[in-house]
This record gives C-alpha cells, structure tokens and sequence, in this order.
C-alpha cells in the first residue's frame, strides 16, 4: 500500500499543541505519511511563548532538499516562518520542486499574543508565497495583516478581505471567522469567483491552542490524498471542530486540542 505523503515546514511547539507536534498528529489522523522541515524551535507551552531559536535559512533549505528529493511530497503545508529570509528559501524550495499542493497557515502571532512572524516578513509572505500557494488559510487578525490593516468586523468585511488575498495569488482562499462574536463560527471558502460558506457552533472553552495548525494540516492531509479542496475545506472544518470539542483539558491557558479524536471515534 502506497501512503499518501504530507509535508509540514513550520516551528515546533514544545507543548505539543501547534506547530509540527499539530500538523503531525493531524496527518496521522488522517492516515497520511507526515514529514517536516523545522524553521524554528520554540520554547513553549499553554500559557505562552518563552523563547525562541530560529534555524538558519540554509539548514531549512537542505532538510526541504533532504526530504523532496528522497521520500517525496503529495501535499505540503507552511506554518511558522519566522523571517522573510526563510520565507525566501522556502518560496524557492517551492519551486523547484514543482510543488503544486501548498497549504499557507500564515501564522503571524500564537494564542498567547507572541509574535512569530517578524514585520519585515509580511511582504515576502505576500509576494513570494501567496503566489504559489493553492490555499491559503488565514483567521481575521491574519486577514487584517495580508490586506493592510483594515479591521474585519463582520461577514462581509471577510468576503472582502478574501477577494484581496486572493488577488495576491493564492487560488484559494479561507477566511476563518474564529475571532468574530457570535453563537457560531463562519468560514468563508473563496476560488475567486464563487463563496462557500460553513459554519460550526462556538464552543465555550479556553482549549484552542494550534487550532489555526490543525485545520491547515488537515485540508493538506486531504489534498495529498487528491481529495479536491471544497471537500478537504469541509473535512478539516469537521475534524477541527470535533478535536475542539473532545480536548483534553491540559494546561493553565490555552489547551492543546485532542488530535486523536477520529481514531478514537472509530474504536
């Protein structure tokens, strides 16, 4: 049997909850082959972000270099990116792989209100990564950022912000509506000409640490399954919403989501 094969170029959480640790459990769940190429190592838990090391842009390049060019790659997704440097050489690695599957979580800043993408990074997200990107996942402050600022208040102001983005290159577009009030959450699905709209309940719970991760791991997973992306936008929105739903409750702050929840719902 030939397992589909997913790539996660992002930082790792020592915490287990986002990052890598995230996307890993998450392709498992969905019984995908997971690989990585680590940007950064962070020092972290559910309460924050006490320290960062980030890798040097050459040493990211050769594990990109390392895994593609041996095991290959179905599908892959970005995280965290830190500098613009290692948003170049990954845009690069990119590609000359040829790698058509891209999943960019624009991670910017964690749960806890940590930065993890420098400012002067912002622009090479947009220039060089939107572009080869088939997805790109943001929530609203995200949205706000890759815009230019302009707040997000509601539905529309996410349709809009969704047909900027999308102008920046990306074929398509999920704004995630987490961070507006309200007794559900919209997510908006965008191809530049048509909206798919999908909604979950708000759940009531400080555990939603790496939730951003999750989600953008799982569309990957699906892609690298060739499962299309409307299919894979409702999938990662389902899994999700029932990794929020059945988290375990660790930590003082923000808790990690349980990633096991399909396996133990087929037990």
């Amino acid at each position: 049997m030939t397992l589909a094969r997913a790539l996660t170029v992002a930082g790792s959480d020592s915490g287990g909850g986002a990052g890598i640790q995230a996307d890993l459990k998450t392709f498992q769940a969905f019984g995908v082959y997971g690989m990585s190429v680590l940007t950064a190592v962070t020092a972290q838990n559910t309460v924050g972000v006490q320290g960062v090391e980030v890798l040097s842009p050459a040493f990211v390049a050769l594990q990109f270099e390392s895994v593609v060019g041996d095991l290959g790659v179905d599908a892959l997704k970005t995280g965290m990116l830190a500098t613009a440097e290692i948003v170049a050489v990954v845009a690069a690695q990119v590609r000359a792989a040829g790698l058509a599957k891209l999943v960019v979580d624009p991670v910017m800043v964690a749960k806890s209100g940590d930065h993890l993408l420098a400012q002067t990074a912002v622009a090479a997200v947009q220039e060089q990564l939107l572009p080869l990107a088939l997805v790109v996942t943001p929530n609203l402050p995200e949205a706000e950022v890759l815009t230019g600022g302009d707040p997000i208040r509601d539905e529309a102001g996410m349709r809009e912000a969704a047909r900027r983005i999308h102008a920046l290159g990306a074929r398509w577009v999920v704004v995630k509506g987490g961070h507006l009030g309200g007794d559900v959450v919209p997510d908006l699905l965008f191809d530049g000409a048509v909206f798919e709209r999908r909604e979950s309940p708000r759940l009531d719970t400080p555990h939603t640490h790496g939730t951003g991760c999750t989600f953008s791991a799982a569309m990957t997973a699906c892609l690298a399954q060739g499962i299309g992306v409307p299919e894979a936008f409702a999938a990662a929105k389902a899994y999700t919403q029932a990794a929020i739903a059945a988290a375990p409750g660790l930590g003082r702050g923000h808790g990690p989501l349980n990633h096991l929840v399909v396996a133990i719902e087929k037990e």
